[in-house]
């Protein structure tokens, strides 16, 4: 089933209005308080009661949003219990039946069909599996906890424009945990904005139509900054030479000069584009290229591990061979790596929360300290690197 903890990165900027909604107090309190914004903003006070007369705070959302462990795995743990040969046998016949909808995705949006199918399969195993929390119990929720007021409040308004359209149902309409509605997982305010009918029944149904679903994403991801009919990734094979400094996603440079320094494609041909060397678990792990659509990934989730796992599981469905998982030293545990964190911390770098989560901020400063120390700096953690702190 969908793993609870996929969350959409559009973070939505604080509005003028929030101000006039802090979050917390009581919940009953909050409610009115939302109300009041929503009749001052336009909506009839008749069709604002009716959307939130049944409001209800979730405890199981703010237990989902506190238990996100999983991206704790390292990347080769995390693609290989997301991908399986049924995931991979199941996308192509999609990539089949819908092949119509896909080709009109790729010249509308130029977004690969294996993109789409990727997410579509983590999201919701192919739409088998969207989630059972009330949508408007969720986000009026996570409104109110004080954790990301500022992504969550504004989905509670666009969830009521979509009521006033008679898209959404306040008591029925269900979804992700943090949410998101339909096949490929999309905030309210990402459907208003991206929303396609593509079956061309004049309704936008992500919940049953996989047509509306994977054309609304693909609208999406050019919107978010995609680059159509542009590669995202590519597997590649790295001397044991290398400068390790010049990996991660803070570094690129073009692809013949990855070329030129002896990385070499284990597929194909190098795109002529800029590109990033991504070592997911070091230079003795996988190596993949990362060019520019590939930042649009953390625009739809903001995990690096779930990124990388979706980015090389859809050229996978394209066709691309399964990654060389190397032999990288031992990924460090979640108690290991808050000590990383704390050390680092001490050592003055933002690693942002102590979380025991290897993300952006965390490997950047460790890449930092190896060159430092004369380690190879490929980001990843190692007992020598702890030891030497």
């Amino acid at each position: 089933m969908r793993l609870p903890f996929f969350i959409a990165a559009i973070a939505l900027s604080a509005t003028a209005t929030f101000a006039k909604v802090p979050c917390g107090g009581t919940f009953s309190g909050f409610v009115n308080d939302l109300k009041k914004e929503a009749i001052a903003d336009g909506h009839k006070k008749s069709t604002v009661d009716k959307f939130f007369a049944g409001v209800r705070q979730d405890s199981k959302t703010i237990k989902a949003d506190r238990s996100q462990g999983v991206f704790q795995m390292p990347f080769i743990d995390f693609s290989r219990r997301l991908i399986s040969q049924n995931r991979i046998d199941v996308g192509r016949s999609k990539a089949k039946k819908y092949a119509s909808t896909f080709d009109k995705i790729e010249q509308n949006y130029g977004v690969s069909r294996g993109v789409l199918l990727a997410f579509w399969a983590f999201e919701t195993d192919y739409g088998a599996f969207q989630g059972d929390f009330n949508t408007l119990n969720s986000l009026v929720t996570l409104a109110h906890d004080c954790r990301r007021p500022e992504l969550f409040r504004p989905q509670v308004f666009a969830a009521l424009k979509l009521y006033e359209n008679g898209d959404f149902n306040p008591s029925k309409t269900t979804g992700a945990w943090a949410g998101e509605i339909g096949m490929v997982q999309m905030l309210p305010h990402d459907i208003l904005e991206n929303g396609v009918d593509g079956d061309g029944d004049g309704k936008v149904r992500l919940k049953t139509s996989p047509q509306d679903a994977l054309m609304s994403g693909g609208n999406m991801l050019k919107q978010l900054g995609w680059r159509a009919n542009q590669p995202w990734m590519q597997e590649v094979t790295v001397p044991k030479n290398l400068d390790w400094s010049k990996s991660g996603l803070d570094h690129s440079m073009k692809a013949s000069e990855w070329a030129r320094l002896g990385v070499k494609p284990r597929q194909g041909q190098l795109a002529n584009l800029e590109a990033s060397l991504l070592l997911p678990q070091g230079r003795k792990g996988p190596a993949f290229l990362a060019y520019p659509n590939f930042r649009v990934y953390f625009e739809w989730n903001k995990s690096f591990v779930y990124v990388t796992t979706a980015a090389y599981f859809a050229t996978r469905l394209e066709g691309a061979k399964p990654y060389n998982a190397g032999k990288p030293d031992p990924a460090f545990n979640g108690a290991q790596m808050k000590q990383l964190q704390k050390k680092l911390k001490k050592h003055g770098h933002d690693v942002g929360k102590v979380d025991g989560i290897l993300g952006k901020k965390t490997r950047a400063a460790v890449q930092k300290e190896q060159q430092r120390l004369g380690l190879p700096a490929d980001a990843w953690p190692t007992a020598a690197l702890l030891k030497k702190l």
